[in-house]
């Protein structure tokens, strides 16, 4: 119906390919009266989309069912989107080419805070109503996945359900509980009480939320009965027995991550108190070098792509390690195929796994001290010494690496002047590591060194919860600050944007209230904030305004510690107590260790898998 009409717009918008679908590996089937639909939606351009590996999983995953057609859809380029409102075109699948409303769910992966305007203005070009009050039963269910389900009450008026923890299990069970609700005359609700049933389904709706007068929470309680205080989280106890696409799509264009993305395991045993991701994919669940071999060399005969990249939190953690790299470069060298390993720590790094992921191309080498002094990189748990990174730094210069990226995070809790510029004088220390190298160790003449910081975004379930967020004018000055300090032209200086990092904070620790926020900003034209092209502070401050909240609130106020948070309806199996303990060590400067030298008790055991049965 609207294909040949969509082809017309092709030919007037940058990158086509981000919108004409068939590549190679990709799904169609057709759309009969018996199947149930499911519109995958990744809500940021396509090639994105199409770099995110839960996206590939779930996408093949629900294919490979015989009663389920899944498709993707991305959120349209401005100039795309120009054509669709022109020629009264509504968002469309990828794969068919049908309206993204007329399936049965509509899927969203909630990967970022700074993509939720583009979920709104994906319903809008949808004709989906927002609000999921306003939906009928011809109307697609809407719901989420990914880390910020966790912490997604600003949505929490717009989506009808959210899948909170590893979708592998819980997707097939709410497409059957759907199978089963599909014709029966029960209502939307129905349908909704019969899925909250399903271990990590949270349903805002079916929970009443009443504020103080200081607008914090009052009260957080279920309104109907069976409905659980907190839902726990899914994970997947044994990996080697999960679904893996092996034949992955092969994009028409360039992508992000333009590669085959080999998951080694999930979870990190770590415990750095400002990363999110460490503490919600706990326990750390390995798979083995034999699933993780045939699953490579499966994928490198389905794809022809020319680089393989290992998947993990910390790369360097993985058990065998040097084991698994062989057995790749087995299959990879003659092949000419580029093996990389992201995600690599100071502390564990070493000539000899330098030399391996160096055999078909030598790729760049990043590192993350994320703190510029010691005491602060203690604070936050880094447990990386200065003499890591120079002893790293000497080995990535006798290999033939001139050139090393560091990043680091300004407006840590407790961070002084001297944590700041301390980042500018370890960047120079890695300069004169590469100088006090004999000439005939080191290779080439000189060296660089890009220093790039973000700026700190306290997010739900960390120990730093409860810390606000500097203001944008002490970002401001400390980022100038550090600018200035650093005067040897061999070091590159790179900084975020600190209006995107506040915002990001405003809806990391938001509640329900937000919602007509992010409806008021889509409709001042707001969408894709996570681009420096179309972000518009003034636009948001306004949506703020005239829903009469203060953003403020959320991003630059202490929290206590018994203060009921936005973010209380999950249970991720790691303790507010454990958090509230980490929290009182980072400021006695107490380092923990990680989870395979001792265990301290996080909570995450009772999953009854993992690192903790180790």
């Amino acid at each position: 119906m609207y294909r040949a009409k969509l082809e017309k717009c092709l030919k007037r918008v940058q990158k086509p390919a981000r919108y004409i679908g068939n590549e190679f590996n990709s799904v169609h089937k057709e759309h009969t009266t018996d199947m149930m639909s499911v519109a995958f939606c990744f809500p940021d351009v396509y090639e994105v989309g199409m770099s995110h590996l839960g996206m590939k999983i779930l996408y093949h995953m629900l294919n490979d069912r015989e009663d389920v057609v899944c498709e993707r859809v991305f959120a349209p380029w401005d100039d795309m989107e120009r054509e669709l409102r022109s020629e009264g075109i509504p968002l469309l699948s990828m794969e068919s080419a049908l309206p993204v409303r007329s399936f049965n769910m509509v899927a969203f992966t909630l990967q970022y805070e700074m993509s939720y305007s583009n979920i709104v203005n994906m319903l809008d070009l949808a004709e989906i109503p927002l609000r999921t009050s306003e939906r009928s039963l011809d109307d697609p269910f809407v719901c989420c996945g990914g880390p910020c389900a966790y912490h997604a009450e600003p949505l929490s008026d717009l989506v009808d359900f959210f899948l909170l923890g590893e979708g592998e299990e819980m997707n097939s069970e709410i497409m059957d509980v759907y199978k089963q609700w599909r014709g029966s005359g029960r209502s939307r609700e129905e349908y909704l009480e019969e899925i909250a049933k399903i271990q990590g389904v949270y349903v805002p709706s079916f929970y009443d939320v009443k504020y103080n007068e200081d607008n914090t929470i009052a009260s957080f309680e279920p309104n109907r009965p069976g409905i659980p205080k907190q839902v726990k989280k899914r994970i997947i106890k044994d990996l080697d027995n999960t679904y893996i696409p092996e034949k992955l799509i092969v994009p028409f264009m360039e992508t992000v991550h333009d590669r085959i993305m080999l998951e080694i395991f999930r979870g990190c045993i770590r415990g750095c108190r400002f990363c999110q991701a460490g503490y919600i994919y706990r326990p750390v669940r390995e798979r083995s070098v034999e699933r993780l071999l045939k699953v490579a060399e499966n994928s490198i005969k389905a794809t022809g792509y020319e680089e393989m990249s290992m998947s993990s939190l910390s790369t360097s953690d993985y058990t065998k390690l040097f084991e698994l790299t062989d057995g790749l470069l087995a299959l990879t060298v003659d092949k000419k195929i580029n093996l990389s390993l992201p995600s690599l720590r100071v502390d564990n790094f070493s000539m000899e796994l330098m030399e391996k992921v160096q055999k078909v191309k030598k790729s760049g080498l990043t590192f993350a001290p994320e703190a510029g002094t010691q005491r602060l990189r203690d604070v936050i748990n880094k447990n990386v010494l200065e003499e890591d990174l120079i002893r790293t730094a000497k080995i990535a210069f006798s290999g033939g690496y001139n050139r090393i990226k560091l990043y680091f995070m300004l407006g840590l809790p407790t961070e002084t002047d001297e944590d700041v510029l301390g980042i500018g004088e370890l960047a120079q220390k890695v300069i004169d590591a590469f100088y006090e190298l004999p000439k005939e160790v080191r290779k080439g003449r000189s060296v660089s060194v890009t220093v790039s910081t973000s700026f700190f975004v306290p997010k739900p379930f960390t120990p730093f919860q409860w810390e606000p967020q500097n203001k944008i004018s002490d970002m401001d000055e400390k980022a100038h600050m550090l600018n200035q300090s650093i005067t040897n032209k061999k070091i590159i200086y790179n900084w975020h944007s600190t209006d995107v990092s506040f915002l990001e904070e405003v809806f990391a620790k938001g509640d329900r209230r937000l919602g007509e926020v992010l409806i008021t900003a889509q409709s001042l034209g707001c969408k894709f904030d996570g681009w420096s092209d179309f972000f518009d502070y003034d636009k948001w401050m306004e949506a703020f305004r005239l829903n009469g909240i203060d953003p403020a609130f959320y991003a630059h106020r202490r929290i206590s510690h018994d203060e009921i948070l936005p973010w209380d309806y999950a249970d991720i199996g790691v303790s507010k107590e454990f958090f509230i303990k980490e929290h009182e060590r980072a400021y006695r400067g107490e380092t923990t260790p990680s989870c395979r030298e001792k265990c301290m008790g996080c909570g995450a055991a009772r999953f009854g898998g993992g690192v903790c049965f180790e």
